[in-house]
Protein backbone atom coordinates (compact mmCIF):
# COMPACT_ATOMS: atom_id res chain seq x y z
CA UNK A 1 0.00 0.00 0.00
CA UNK A 2 1.51 3.48 -0.82
CA UNK A 3 1.80 6.33 1.77
CA UNK A 4 -1.10 8.57 -0.30
CA UNK A 5 -3.51 5.31 -0.14
CA UNK A 6 -2.68 4.54 3.56
CA UNK A 7 -3.25 8.38 4.20
CA UNK A 8 -6.19 8.29 3.14
CA UNK A 9 -7.48 5.22 4.41
CA UNK A 10 -6.62 6.81 7.74
CA UNK A 11 -8.14 10.07 6.95
CA UNK A 12 -11.20 8.22 6.04
CA UNK A 13 -11.24 6.21 9.26
CA UNK A 14 -11.22 9.63 11.51
CA UNK A 15 -14.12 10.89 9.23
CA UNK A 16 -16.21 8.51 10.53
CA UNK A 17 -14.94 8.48 14.06
CA UNK A 18 -16.12 11.87 13.86
CA UNK A 19 -19.49 11.17 12.16
CA UNK A 20 -20.04 8.87 14.94
CA UNK A 21 -19.38 11.15 17.60
CA UNK A 22 -21.29 13.68 15.86
CA UNK A 23 -24.36 11.27 15.69
CA UNK A 24 -24.19 10.77 19.27
CA UNK A 25 -23.79 13.86 20.11
CA UNK A 26 -27.16 14.81 18.21
CA UNK A 27 -28.84 11.96 20.10
CA UNK A 28 -27.85 12.91 23.41
CA UNK A 29 -28.76 16.44 23.00
CA UNK A 30 -32.25 15.74 21.95
CA UNK A 31 -32.71 13.39 24.69
CA UNK A 32 -31.35 16.60 27.32
CA UNK A 33 -33.73 18.98 26.11
CA UNK A 34 -36.60 16.01 26.33
CA UNK A 35 -35.52 15.92 29.55
CA UNK A 36 -34.92 19.46 30.68
CA UNK A 37 -38.80 19.95 29.12
CA UNK A 38 -40.04 17.60 31.03
CA UNK A 39 -38.57 18.96 34.27
CA UNK A 40 -40.49 22.25 33.17
CA UNK A 41 -37.43 24.29 32.40
CA UNK A 42 -38.10 26.81 29.80
CA UNK A 43 -36.66 26.10 26.13
CA UNK A 44 -34.58 29.64 26.24
CA UNK A 45 -32.76 28.29 29.40
CA UNK A 46 -32.47 25.01 28.30
CA UNK A 47 -30.84 26.37 25.34
CA UNK A 48 -28.37 28.40 27.78
CA UNK A 49 -27.89 25.13 29.73
CA UNK A 50 -26.75 23.17 26.80
CA UNK A 51 -24.68 25.77 25.27
CA UNK A 52 -22.97 26.16 28.19
CA UNK A 53 -22.00 22.15 28.35
CA UNK A 54 -21.02 22.31 24.72
CA UNK A 55 -18.67 25.43 25.60
CA UNK A 56 -16.62 23.98 28.10
CA UNK A 57 -16.49 20.95 25.92
CA UNK A 58 -14.49 22.85 23.77
CA UNK A 59 -12.66 24.90 26.08
CA UNK A 60 -11.64 21.35 27.40
CA UNK A 61 -10.23 20.93 24.34
CA UNK A 62 -8.44 23.81 24.14
CA UNK A 63 -6.87 23.14 27.23
CA UNK A 64 -5.19 19.63 25.95
CA UNK A 65 -4.10 21.44 22.68
CA UNK A 66 -2.24 24.66 24.80
CA UNK A 67 -0.79 21.84 26.86
CA UNK A 68 0.43 19.44 24.32
CA UNK A 69 4.45 19.43 23.58
CA UNK A 70 6.52 18.37 20.59
CA UNK A 71 8.52 15.30 20.95
CA UNK A 72 10.83 14.49 23.28
CA UNK A 73 14.48 16.24 21.48
CA UNK A 74 12.45 17.79 18.71
CA UNK A 75 15.19 20.41 17.00
CA UNK A 76 14.20 23.94 18.03
CA UNK A 77 13.51 24.97 14.80
CA UNK A 78 10.17 22.22 14.66
CA UNK A 79 9.48 23.26 18.54
CA UNK A 80 8.73 26.57 17.27
CA UNK A 81 6.85 25.81 14.85
CA UNK A 82 5.00 23.05 16.73
CA UNK A 83 4.26 25.66 19.55
CA UNK A 84 3.37 28.63 16.84
CA UNK A 85 0.78 25.76 15.53
CA UNK A 86 -0.36 25.09 18.92
CA UNK A 87 -1.62 28.79 19.65
CA UNK A 88 -3.30 29.20 16.22
CA UNK A 89 -5.43 26.03 16.72
CA UNK A 90 -6.25 26.96 20.41
CA UNK A 91 -6.86 30.49 19.55
CA UNK A 92 -9.30 28.74 17.32
CA UNK A 93 -11.23 26.86 19.43
CA UNK A 94 -10.95 29.87 21.94
CA UNK A 95 -13.35 31.59 19.78
CA UNK A 96 -15.53 28.54 19.29
CA UNK A 97 -16.17 28.16 22.94
CA UNK A 98 -17.48 32.18 23.12
CA UNK A 99 -19.60 31.58 20.27
CA UNK A 100 -21.22 28.22 21.02
CA UNK A 101 -21.71 29.55 24.65
CA UNK A 102 -23.70 33.19 22.99
CA UNK A 103 -25.08 32.15 19.73
CA UNK A 104 -26.58 28.58 20.19
CA UNK A 105 -30.58 29.54 20.64
CA UNK A 106 -33.62 28.27 19.15
CA UNK A 107 -32.48 24.36 19.47
CA UNK A 108 -34.38 23.40 22.06
CA UNK A 109 -38.00 24.57 20.68
CA UNK A 110 -37.03 22.85 17.55
CA UNK A 111 -36.06 19.45 19.40
CA UNK A 112 -39.90 20.40 20.95
CA UNK A 113 -41.13 20.76 17.47
CA UNK A 114 -39.72 17.51 15.72
CA UNK A 115 -41.40 15.31 19.02
CA UNK A 116 -45.07 16.64 17.79
CA UNK A 117 -43.85 17.05 13.75
CA UNK A 118 -44.77 13.83 13.12
CA UNK A 119 -48.11 13.41 14.74
CA UNK A 120 -49.41 16.31 13.52
CA UNK A 121 -51.20 15.73 9.93
CA UNK A 122 -49.61 17.85 6.76
CA UNK A 123 -51.12 20.87 6.05
CA UNK A 124 -50.71 22.64 2.33
CA UNK A 125 -47.81 24.79 1.43
CA UNK A 126 -48.52 28.38 0.99
CA UNK A 127 -47.77 29.41 -2.26
CA UNK A 128 -45.46 32.78 -2.30
CA UNK A 129 -48.24 35.09 -4.54
CA UNK A 130 -45.15 35.76 -7.12
CA UNK A 131 -44.01 32.22 -7.79
CA UNK A 132 -45.77 29.88 -9.52
CA UNK A 133 -45.54 26.02 -8.23
CA UNK A 134 -43.46 23.99 -10.11
CA UNK A 135 -44.93 22.23 -13.23
CA UNK A 136 -46.63 19.22 -12.56
CA UNK A 137 -44.89 17.41 -15.51
CA UNK A 138 -41.61 18.19 -14.35
CA UNK A 139 -42.09 17.44 -11.18
CA UNK A 140 -43.02 13.93 -12.23
CA UNK A 141 -40.18 13.74 -14.27
CA UNK A 142 -37.74 15.00 -11.25
CA UNK A 143 -39.01 11.97 -9.32
CA UNK A 144 -39.06 9.47 -11.94
CA UNK A 145 -35.30 10.40 -12.64
CA UNK A 146 -34.29 9.88 -8.20
CA UNK A 147 -36.37 6.82 -8.33
CA UNK A 148 -33.96 5.43 -10.81
CA UNK A 149 -30.92 6.09 -8.69
CA UNK A 150 -32.11 4.98 -6.19
CA UNK A 151 -29.32 2.49 -5.63
CA UNK A 152 -26.88 5.75 -3.97
CA UNK A 153 -29.62 6.43 -1.66
CA UNK A 154 -32.14 3.61 -0.34
CA UNK A 155 -33.76 0.25 -1.22
CA UNK A 156 -37.17 1.35 -2.12
CA UNK A 157 -38.46 -0.69 1.20
CA UNK A 158 -36.28 2.21 3.00
CA UNK A 159 -38.16 4.96 1.60
CA UNK A 160 -40.27 6.64 4.77
CA UNK A 161 -44.03 6.21 3.02
CA UNK A 162 -44.46 4.80 -0.11
CA UNK A 163 -44.85 8.36 -1.73
CA UNK A 164 -43.13 11.17 -2.02
CA UNK A 165 -44.30 14.32 -0.33
CA UNK A 166 -45.46 17.13 -2.44
CA UNK A 167 -44.56 19.84 0.01
CA UNK A 168 -41.24 18.49 -0.10
CA UNK A 169 -40.37 17.94 -3.46
CA UNK A 170 -42.31 21.37 -4.60
CA UNK A 171 -40.10 23.21 -2.44
CA UNK A 172 -36.38 21.23 -3.51
CA UNK A 173 -37.81 21.65 -7.15
CA UNK A 174 -38.34 25.55 -6.45
CA UNK A 175 -34.83 26.02 -6.82
CA UNK A 176 -34.01 24.74 -10.25
CA UNK A 177 -34.28 27.59 -12.39
CA UNK A 178 -36.34 27.83 -15.34
CA UNK A 179 -32.87 27.69 -17.37
CA UNK A 180 -32.17 24.86 -15.85
CA UNK A 181 -35.50 22.35 -15.56
CA UNK A 182 -33.95 21.04 -19.70
CA UNK A 183 -32.09 18.22 -18.86
CA UNK A 184 -32.19 18.14 -15.06
CA UNK A 185 -32.89 14.48 -14.19
CA UNK A 186 -30.03 13.93 -16.84
CA UNK A 187 -28.14 16.57 -14.06
CA UNK A 188 -29.56 14.29 -11.03
CA UNK A 189 -28.41 10.96 -12.62
CA UNK A 190 -24.76 12.53 -13.17
CA UNK A 191 -24.46 14.07 -9.55
CA UNK A 192 -26.04 10.44 -8.15
CA UNK A 193 -23.21 8.58 -10.16
CA UNK A 194 -20.48 11.10 -8.92
CA UNK A 195 -21.26 10.92 -5.42
CA UNK A 196 -22.91 7.78 -5.31
CA UNK A 197 -20.00 6.98 -2.02
CA UNK A 198 -21.07 10.06 0.03
CA UNK A 199 -24.96 9.38 -0.85
CA UNK A 200 -24.28 5.89 0.63
CA UNK A 201 -22.94 7.17 3.86
CA UNK A 202 -25.25 9.76 4.67
CA UNK A 203 -27.79 6.77 4.32
CA UNK A 204 -25.44 5.00 6.45
CA UNK A 205 -24.88 7.50 8.83
CA UNK A 206 -28.24 9.21 8.93
CA UNK A 207 -30.81 7.10 7.33
CA UNK A 208 -33.57 5.00 8.83
CA UNK A 209 -32.64 2.50 11.72
CA UNK A 210 -29.46 4.58 12.25
CA UNK A 211 -29.00 6.33 16.16
CA UNK A 212 -29.81 9.72 15.08
CA UNK A 213 -32.90 8.69 12.74
CA UNK A 214 -33.94 6.77 16.36
CA UNK A 215 -34.29 10.12 17.81
CA UNK A 216 -36.38 11.78 15.40
CA UNK A 217 -34.13 13.28 13.85
CA UNK A 218 -32.84 13.38 9.91
CA UNK A 219 -36.41 12.21 8.52
CA UNK A 220 -35.33 13.55 5.07
CA UNK A 221 -32.57 11.00 4.79
CA UNK A 222 -33.30 8.29 3.18
CA UNK A 223 -36.36 9.61 1.28
CA UNK A 224 -36.07 9.99 -2.55
CA UNK A 225 -36.28 13.20 -2.65
CA UNK A 226 -33.34 14.14 -0.78
CA UNK A 227 -31.07 13.48 -3.71
CA UNK A 228 -32.45 16.61 -5.25
CA UNK A 229 -32.07 18.79 -1.63
CA UNK A 230 -28.16 17.52 -1.68
CA UNK A 231 -27.76 18.84 -5.67
CA UNK A 232 -29.20 22.25 -4.85
CA UNK A 233 -27.35 22.41 -1.72
CA UNK A 234 -24.52 22.47 -3.63
CA UNK A 235 -25.78 24.20 -6.95
CA UNK A 236 -27.80 27.02 -5.29
CA UNK A 237 -27.70 26.82 -1.71
CA UNK A 238 -28.89 30.16 -0.66
CA UNK A 239 -32.45 29.97 -3.44
CA UNK A 240 -32.99 26.88 -1.76
CA UNK A 241 -33.20 28.24 1.79
CA UNK A 242 -35.39 30.88 0.28
CA UNK A 243 -37.79 28.79 -1.26
CA UNK A 244 -37.46 26.00 1.65
CA UNK A 245 -38.02 28.51 4.52
CA UNK A 246 -41.42 29.76 2.45
CA UNK A 247 -42.76 26.33 3.18
CA UNK A 248 -41.57 24.18 5.60
CA UNK A 249 -40.07 23.97 8.96
CA UNK A 250 -35.82 24.64 8.38
CA UNK A 251 -35.49 22.13 10.93
CA UNK A 252 -35.69 19.62 8.43
CA UNK A 253 -33.32 20.94 6.10
CA UNK A 254 -31.03 22.08 8.71
CA UNK A 255 -30.68 18.51 9.65
CA UNK A 256 -29.99 17.00 6.28
CA UNK A 257 -27.58 20.14 5.50
CA UNK A 258 -25.16 19.09 8.89
CA UNK A 259 -25.51 15.06 7.50
CA UNK A 260 -24.44 16.14 3.71
CA UNK A 261 -22.08 18.69 4.72
CA UNK A 262 -21.97 20.79 1.47
CA UNK A 263 -19.28 23.51 0.69
CA UNK A 264 -21.65 26.67 1.55
CA UNK A 265 -23.64 25.77 5.18
CA UNK A 266 -26.37 28.15 5.93
CA UNK A 267 -27.90 27.12 9.09
CA UNK A 268 -26.97 27.31 12.80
Amino acid sequence: MSTEQHDSDAYGQELARIGHHQSEATGARFTVFQTLAAAGIAPEQADEIVSKLEAGAVAGAHTWISESSPPHGSDPQFEDGWFAGVRDVASYLLRIADTTATTQRGLAASSALLLVHPRQPASPAPTPPAQEPAPTMFMKKALAAVRRCTWALADPGDFLGPEASDEILAAALGAVREDERDGYTERLEAFAEQHRPRLEELLRAYGPGSAPASHGRYMLAGRPESLIICERMEAVPFLLRSRWDEALEAVLLDDLEFAWGPRTRLSR
